[in-house]
């Protein structure tokens, strides 16, 4: 299986009628858990989800989606809110409610056994990584991790809460040291490394220690390289775009799904990995491609099944 670590938390979603909004499950974290089941992997998401109407409303939809919560923890705490608000073009900001809320108070006991039994890849990224005081323990199990496991990271900026962007950034390159897979946005390099071109940030974040690295680049498509030397480009998807909650963590799950079905998961298998060849590469970034795009056709985050896939091709 895979596991995934992180926030899981209520998008308040503008709704299709008039000024309302409508909450609606979501987080990071919890997004890439959802897709994955979605796309027939087992998922386990290592959450703190509260014990109130909004928690519950999370835990339901988690479960609902096959999403295996055995190790998630039901926090005292209240559920985080995320505001999101969409613009013209489809492309969605966020503003967040987080003071005390369950996401971010992690402590190590909480998360002893977290990774027992066949997990072969622990996801992680987003706020978690940065919000005290959970994100030091967090941060300790992805170092764990990699033992055993292939780590997927995705920074997944929001720069109204991660402070500094060149503290971010610190903490970014601690990570690229222990990660195996990482995706990125081209939005979260506008914030984190303004000015520098994707192509740089492949090469320089390819030498710190990952096998692949991947920038999305809205409809422009993606851009990615391997560390065996392997660089791609390829096209967006064309759709006509609703909004585009939980588009990057589709792209993450696809990515993860398509290693998981030819067996390059796992810490025996990073050689592996480190080798995957172009034609692979093209295949993997197209097949997360169409994931995320039909997450933005529809309204919130929506992530296709197989089935959608199948039947979008």
């Amino acid at each position: 299986m895979v596991a995934v670590a992180g926030e899981a938390l209520v998008d308040m979603v503008p709704a299709p009628v008039g000024e309302y909004f409508e909450a609606a499950p979501g987080g990071s974290p919890a997004n890439v858990a959802v897709a994955l089941a979605r796309l027939g992997v087992p998922a386990r998401l290592l959450a703190r989800i509260a014990d109130d109407m909004l928690g519950r409303r999370v835990r339901d939809h988690l479960t609902g989606n096959g999403v295996q919560l055995d190790h998630a923890v039901r926090a005292t705490e209240q559920t985080t809110l995320a505001m999101v608000s969409v613009g013209p073009d489809g492309g969605a900001s966020y503003d967040f409610r987080v003071a005390g809320t369950a996401d971010w108070q992690w402590s190590a006991d909480e998360l002893d056994g977290a990774l027992d039994g066949p997990v072969v890849a622990l996801h992680s990224g987003s706020l978690a990584l940065t919000m005290p005081p959970g994100a030091a323990a967090l941060r300790e199990l992805i170092t764990k991790a990699a033992d055993t496991a292939t780590i997927s990271y995705d920074p997944n900026c929001r720069p109204l809460l991660m402070g500094e962007p060149a503290d971010v950034l610190a903490g970014v390159h601690e990570l690229l040291a222990v990660a195996d897979v990482v995706k990125v946005s081209n939005e979260d390099l506008e914030w984190l490394l303004p000015g520098t071109r994707p192509e740089q940030v492949v090469e320089d974040w390819l030498a710190r220690g990952p096998a692949v690295v991947a920038i999305t680049l809205g409809g422009d498509g993606v851009l990615a390289g391997t560390a065996s030397g392997v660089r791609a480009r390829r096209p967006g998807v064309p759709i006509t775009v609703i909004d585009t909650v939980g588009a990057g963590d589709t792209f993450s799950a696809a990515l993860l799904a398509g290693l998981h079905r030819r067996g390059l998961l796992g810490a025996a298998n990073r050689p592996a990995l480190r080798a995957v060849d172009a034609d692979t590469l093209d295949t993997l970034l197209d097949e997360a491609a169409l994931a995320a795009a039909i997450t933005c056709s529809r309204r919130g985050a929506d992530p296709p099944t197989a089935d959608d896939l199948a039947a979008f091709r």
